[in-house]
């Protein structure tokens, strides 16, 4: 099995020829032996092709999923700039 911390990466021709195997009747857990690609991952690259063409998460999300990327991408800039101004507003008070 893949090491948590370093998750292999599997490109797009692979996934859509292990999609097509399973798609063909090839029973999962025989994927899954064969290319040691787990159950779950298998699971989530048909998903994946059946419901947008694509294995890509991005391309799966729904806009309420994307949004809630946005939005917390954004909470933490803010958090970040607000630190900024934290930590230099006693440099500006000197002066």
């Amino acid at each position: 099995m893949a090491d948590p911390k370093h998750p292999r990466h599997y490109d797009e021709a692979f996934k859509r020829q292990i999609v097509q195997l399973y798609e063909n009747g090839k029973p999962a857990r025989e994927i899954k032996d064969e290319y040691d690609v787990s159950h779950s991952t298998l699971h989530r690259w048909v998903q994946g092709i059946r419901n947008s063409g694509s294995t890509k998460a991005a391309d799966n999300r729904t806009p309420e999923q994307n949004e809630l990327i946005e939005l917390r991408k954004r909470n933490r800039q803010l958090e970040m700039e607000v630190d900024v101004s934290e930590q230099a507003a006693p440099v500006f008070a000197r002066k």
